[in-house]
């Protein structure tokens, strides 16, 4: 997040995708099969329908949509209800709102869980800055491996990570249901058919962890803390829905109010 963004390519998807859910849109699964990719197909053609020129997706692209015309992404992530809602796995990399020089939205959408069924609603939605979810933007991701393992000693280890993340449902109340734009409050977001409906904030913790190490024989995974340089900033962020939309308020989880958690708290 800059002081020099202003404005957001992000206000248009969301609209869009509200404009589809009013028209009764819905997700279409090709096959049976298909357990990932129908959502983010939904996605691309709302990105269509608003006229937002961005560079195909790839099944090993990050973000999923990497826009033309402005220096934005977005990635999105398809939650089956009744199902996993509250975290994500993120295997690729840690997130967060910026990546190789763009801003990154997550575009987050609930629909139901059905082994069946090839097409069903959207829901819920939450479009939010990345962030929200982790304003780290100096983190590196790389995968590393060492070979000597086992009683040959020819055997690899791969240190191949992945970060368990929570999603917006779980840092905020009053998403249930609804279509919600969550952007950084220092975005401008002059739309008139938008309304704002709450603020967020979350501060950064006193430790980060700097690194870890897994004791083979015990099984046990140890964690090494130093302070964080910023320690305290708080990163402040709007919710917005569409105006005459339910009304009702977007609020900070309690479980999440003012970041008092500590390292292995969250379930």
């Amino acid at each position: 997040m800059t002081n020099s963004e202003i404005s957001t390519r992000s206000v248009d998807l969301f609209v869009a995708c509200c404009d589809a859910r009013q028209r009764g849109v819905l997700i279409k699964r090709e096959s049976r099969r298909d357990k990932e990719f129908h959502f983010q197909n939904w996605v691309g053609d709302r990105l269509k329908d608003a006229e937002i020129p961005c560079v195909p997706s790839g099944r090993n692209t990050y973000p999923d949509f990497n826009l033309v015309d402005a220096t934005e992404g977005f990635e999105v992530k398809g939650l089956e209800t009744p199902g996993r809602v509250k975290d994500f796995d993120s295997n690729s990399r840690m997130p967060s709102g910026w990546h190789d020089g763009k801003t990154v939205y997550y575009v987050f959408g609930r629909y139901p869980k059905s082994p069946s069924e090839l097409t069903f609603p959207v829901l819920d939605l939450v479009v939010c800055h990345g962030d929200l979810l982790n304003a780290d933007h100096e983190y590196e991701h790389l995968n590393d491996s060492f070979r000597g393992n086992g009683a040959y000693g020819d055997l690899l280890i791969r240190d191949r990570k992945m970060y368990v993340v929570p999603t917006p449902y779980a840092l905020a109340d009053g998403l249930t249901g609804q279509f919600t734009l969550i952007v950084p409050a220092s975005v401008r977001v002059d739309d008139d058919r938008l309304v704002q409906v709450g603020e967020l904030e979350r501060t950064e913790a006193s430790h980060v962890v700097a690194s870890y190490t897994f004791d083979l024989e015990r099984n046990k995974l140890t964690t090494t803390l130093r302070p964080n340089p910023t320690a305290g900033t708080r990163h402040t962020f709007s919710a917005y829905r569409m105006r005459g939309a339910d009304s009702g308020r977007v609020t900070m989880s309690g479980k999440f109010l003012n970041d008092q958690l500590t390292i292995g708290e969250i379930e």
